[in-house]
């Protein structure tokens, strides 16, 4: 996506449900608590700075070393049908406060899907919950994603229960 498209999620502003989005698009949501108190929320950070949230065996950050900081391409690596495809997507845009952090970014040309990706964690001050949240909007962007989407979108299911499983293993991992 252009820098000059206008963005279908944002990490300022509740995400308006009510709004239509662009054919073929689909809206994927999934927020889940994984634990209580700023420890667990510092580590869910240190998590997210590592990319743990794309460490599940089948899926992978290849440039580790990359910052979460926007304009920075992130080079996803994903095994489907026991092919390895390379998925590269730019971050937009980031939140790093004291009770929420996180990014959002968008597909490029050299990615399978278009669409952009919101990842946020977050602790309820009231409560002290911690969440992870997962958003996407997506379409297929290659013939081949069109022809298979019912297996496409069985993978970005997969991926939204794996990082969620991912985050919450983070969240109560010992400190090293």
């Amino acid at each position: 996506m252009g820098s000059s498209a206008p963005s279908l999620l944002t990490l300022r502003d509740p995400l308006d449900r009510t709004a239509l989005l662009p054919w073929g698009f689909a809206h994927d949501f999934r927020r889940s608590m994984i634990g209580h108190g700023g420890n667990v929320f510092a580590r869910a950070r240190l998590a997210f700075e590592r990319w743990a949230m794309f460490d599940l065996g089948w899926v992978r950050v290849a440039n580790l070393q990359a910052p979460i900081a926007t304009g920075q391409i992130v080079a996803v690596e994903a095994q489907t049908l026991g092919l390895w495809t390379l998925n590269l997507s730019r971050i937009l845009d980031t939140v790093d406060e004291p009770g929420r952090f996180g990014f959002l970014y968008a597909t490029t040309e050299m990615h399978v899907e278009q669409g952009e990706e919101r990842f946020l964690i977050q602790i309820e001050p009231m409560t002290g919950a911690v969440f992870y949240e997962l958003e996407a909007v997506s379409r297929p962007q290659r013939t081949l994603a069109w022809l298979g989407l019912p297996l496409t979108r069985s993978f970005q299911h997969r991926f939204g229960r794996d990082s969620h499983r991912r985050m919450a293993e983070e969240a109560v991992a010992p400190e090293t």
